[in-house]
């Protein structure tokens, strides 16, 4: 049984919040959707710039910043450019990653490389970006970072992926305690399941079958249950919880 969408409460009221990966249809949109209904101004950003365009018509009041978190400059320009827009960051979510299904044995180092330039590099680039922004502002901010929790188990033919997440999971508890001086924190959530089209297209009715079975609700979550969580860590009510992994499912070790 899915339960009723919630209404937002305001928490994130005079926030400005960027979002990377937010043009597709899993989480980073959810979250971007979130952040609107929390009263955030919200940034959000991607590398496919047609999606980008009519994900932003889509939401509403967004400012939409096309940007490849494997180039350097134009990660800069997404926080160079929010802060332009909207006087300042105070928060950003790491959502960008990529997956794939391949045995170490036919996996090529481009392959493993791609994954791990995207999921992890990507997320240390944008954190970086981030993190000097929040500390030329005076301090203080959020970073939300998506994780997985394959990062803390194992998955046939997910060597790259997992081990792109767990270095997420690494970065974040690392990462945090460089920010805490600036009183930035930084956080992530290990998502298991969550259903969308793209997921639903590319995967297997066998595998998700199998990965639903490990559910203990016994069904997979909503893209906007796992973005309810991050609103949360991104959150004034999360002020003294830092370099924190949250599993928004029951498989956490």
């Amino acid at each position: 049984m899915i339960p009723p969408y919630p209404p937002g409460h305001d928490l994130l009221s005079g926030k400005v919040v960027v979002v990377t990966a937010a043009a597709g249809t899993g989480i980073g949109s959810a979250v971007a959707k979130r952040c609107l209904e929390e009263g955030a101004q919200v940034v959000i950003s991607d590398w496919h710039e047609r999606r980008l365009k009519e994900k932003a018509a889509e939401l509403g009041e967004v400012h939409a910043i096309a940007c490849d978190v494997t180039q350097e400059e134009q990660v800069q320009a997404l926080i160079d450019g929010a802060a332009a827009h909207y006087g300042r960051v105070d928060v950003l979510i790491n959502n960008a990653g990529l997956g794939g299904t391949k045995s170490v044995l036919e996996m090529t180092d481009d392959e493993w490389s791609r994954v791990l330039d995207i999921t992890l590099t990507g997320t240390f680039r944008c954190t970086r970006a981030a993190l000097k922004q929040f500390v030329a502002q005076g301090g203080g901010g959020a970073i939300v970072n998506n994780a997985s929790v394959i990062g803390w188990r194992a998955q046939a033919g997910q060597a790259h992926y997992a081990a792109a997440k767990a270095g997420v999971m690494a970065l974040t508890r690392c990462s945090a305690l460089d920010a805490a001086e600036h009183h930035v924190r930084i956080n992530a959530v290990a998502p298991s399941l969550a259903m969308h089209p793209f997921l639903a297209k590319v995967t297997s009715d066998e595998l998700l079958e199998d990965l639903t079975k490990r559910e203990a609700f016994g069904r997979a979550a909503e893209p906007w249950e796992v973005a309810n969580v991050m609103v949360f860590l991104a959150s004034d009510y999360a002020s003294y919880l830092t370099g924190e992994v949250i599993s928004v499912s029951s498989q956490h070790p």
